[in-house]
């Protein structure tokens, strides 16, 4: 018999594989990456959120985080929190009894992206969630729905730099 290497996708029993791994997502992410999200509210308010990694190394980042206006400016506090790479992985990690997992192709204002698409119900009688992985883009889903109350709250990724 051979043993065969653990998918370093799967990150526990029960779970589906996640889009990435740790090491995927590290690669994906020097110092200064940054990701800005329009998180839009079902009663049709807007935000913008950014997500600034820097100090990253073999085992993570710090983590950098605040809500800016429309152009750009910092609005209140920014948090800062040391992130580990496979903690990053495990936000993708998602029970296979209750998960969809598809293909789908999205335009968004980062381009047209190849996705791996997940839809999660909490309970089998919940409305899913969905999150959107590009393929390209190793790290958090381009795009993500979830239902709230009035309809639903859909954020997604505007700008990929690096600071």
């Amino acid at each position: 018999m051979i043993d065969s290497e653990p998918d370093a996708h799967v990150i526990g029993p029960g779970l589906l594989a996640t889009p990435f791994t740790a090491d995927e997502i590290r690669a994906a992410t020097g110092n200064g990456k940054t990701i800005r999200v329009l998180v839009e509210e079902p009663q049709g308010s807007q935000q913008f959120r950014v997500n600034r990694f820097r100090e990253t190394d073999a085992d993570g980042a710090t983590l950098d985080r605040w809500s800016s206006g429309a152009d750009g400016v910092v609005q209140g506090e920014i948090s800062s929190a040391r992130v580990a790479w496979r903690d990053l992985q495990a936000h993708a990690a998602f029970p296979a009894d209750r998960t969809v997992l598809s293909s789908e192709t999205l335009s968004l204002p980062i381009g047209t992206v190849d996705c791996l698409r997940y839809d999660v119900r909490e309970t089998p009688e919940a409305e899913a969630a969905t999150f959107w992985f590009s393929v390209k883009h190793p790290g958090m889903p381009v795009r993500y729905e979830s239902p709230a109350e009035g309809g639903v709250v859909r954020t997604t990724i505007v700008a990929i730099e690096w600071q």
